[in-house]
């Protein structure tokens, strides 16, 4: 847990949300990545709580959220869907406005909740991630061999969570070793909150239809999105791996096609920043937050 968060679960109708809130302030939406929980923000989250008020859910079916019985399928992790249970989340908590972070697959609930409901957020900052569309269109030797589960994970149930059943706890280890640049610099205790969920064949069979989403029917969202001209009304600040885009375009470069205010930076640190680096992430993200919220 969280230190100095209260915790909740906020009932969505379509979902049950476990949620972490702390602070005072403008309000700010956390939202975490595969294959963690709300506790990739545990070196970050207290840090912003001091200025701002900080609201921290596990993603529908990751963590301790579930989605509700009757919903199954890749549908059911639509990134759409998705940004509705924090928009119910956040209505809840009495917040009409406010800022996100996020990370990952959080990440592209996140834009997809600033496309849909674009009166709800003041500002969206995106640690690593571009649109799904955008990843698609670039796929090449390089990112298939390195991101391989994106691949993997989309084929049809239940091929995808046999082979990852078959032993969890490895699996989840190699994944975290392959995203981070500084392993050692993952925190036990969140770790272990990552592993005692991705022991659960829920949480990775929602895993699974998260990406199997993501390349069905968020791609359809996103494609529909850039046929209709829509963008993102916020400022965006984005991140990405120093060293990885040296020769072409950055991550900002991308987000300038969603987006008319675009700045952001590399991070020396692999795809885990907020745990790898959060006194850079925090040094790119405190003016901008304090700026646009």
């Amino acid at each position: 847990m969280l230190d100095g968060f209260t915790y909740q679960t906020v009932e969505t109708g379509e979902a049950s949300i476990r949620v972490a809130v702390a602070g005072s302030g403008p309000p700010v939406l956390l939202l975490h990545g595969y294959p963690q929980t709300h506790m990739a923000w545990h070196r970050i989250a207290p840090v912003l709580a001091r200025e701002f008020t900080v609201v921290a859910p596990d993603l529908r079916g990751y963590g301790d959220s579930t989605a509700a019985i009757h919903l199954s399928g890749p549908d059911s992790m639509a990134k759409r869907a998705l940004a509705r249970d924090q928009v119910a989340v956040m209505s809840h908590l009495g917040f009409d406005r406010y800022a996100v972070v996020a990370h990952d697959r959080g990440a592209r609930v996140g834009y997809r909740l600033a496309l849909d409901h674009p009166a709800r957020v003041k500002a969206f900052a995106s640690l690593t991630v571009v649109p799904t569309i955008e990843v698609w269109q670039r796929v090449d030797m390089a990112f298939a061999m390195g991101a391989w589960h994106w691949f993997l994970f989309a084929q049809a149930f239940d091929l995808p969570e046999r082979f990852i059943g078959a032993d969890p706890d490895d699996f989840l280890d190699r994944t975290l070793r392959k995203m981070t640049r500084y392993r050692d610099r993952l925190g036990p205790q969140a770790v272990a909150a990552y592993r005692a969920a991705f022991r659960r064949d829920a949480v990775r069979h929602a895993m699974m239809n998260d990406y199997r989403a993501a390349a069905t029917i968020d791609l359809d969202h996103d494609k529909a999105d850039r046929a209709a001209g829509r963008k993102l009304g916020c400022p965006v600040l984005v991140t990405w791996e120093a060293g990885r885009h040296q020769s072409g375009e950055t991550l900002a470069d991308i987000w300038q096609g969603w987006a008319d205010e675009v700045e952001g930076g590399p991070i020396d640190a692999g795809h885990l920043q907020a745990e790898e680096a959060p006194g850079e992430v925090l040094a790119l993200l405190m003016p901008f937050l304090n700026r646009n919220t």
